[in-house]
């Protein structure tokens, strides 16, 4: 279950200029699907922001789903930064996005970067895997 607790004055994590509420914690409510593979991976960080892995791995595509995971509490993810994107629309089947998310562990700060590839099956987008740089 989410811990929205973890949220800084109710902005979403994701950077957007919106509310959680609004934003991602719709996603994470299942109210809607994230029509974009950007929104996805928008909504993926926001989610380990709030301790969510229920919605990580129900966003994960089934060929590369782990079993389970647990996410570290002490880990806080500060910020996003979308680098790029390619294709991942509403009417495309595949797409990547690249992005930096940046954290604090204890007193040691770091720079998570990735390309994301993500596959739409219907009217869903899932994350596939990616190559950290």
């Amino acid at each position: 279950m989410p811990d929205p607790s973890r949220l800084r004055n109710g902005a979403c994590p994701c950077l957007s200029g919106g509310s959680y509420d609004e934003c991602c914690g719709r996603f994470h409510r299942g109210e809607a699907d994230a029509p974009t593979a950007e929104q996805l991976m928008r909504s993926r960080y926001s989610a380990f922001v709030v301790l969510d892995p229920g919605y990580l791995l129900r966003t994960w595509h089934s060929s590369t789903r782990p079993g389970s995971m647990d996410l570290d509490p002490e880990l806080q993810w500060r910020r996003l930064d979308i680098l790029g994107t390619a294709q991942g629309g509403p009417l495309d089947s595949q797409g990547t996005v690249e992005f930096a998310a940046h954290y604090r562990h204890d007193d040691e700060r770091g720079v998570q970067r990735e390309l994301s590839r993500f596959v739409r099956e219907g009217k869903r987008w899932f994350y596939v895997d990616g190559d950290v740089r």
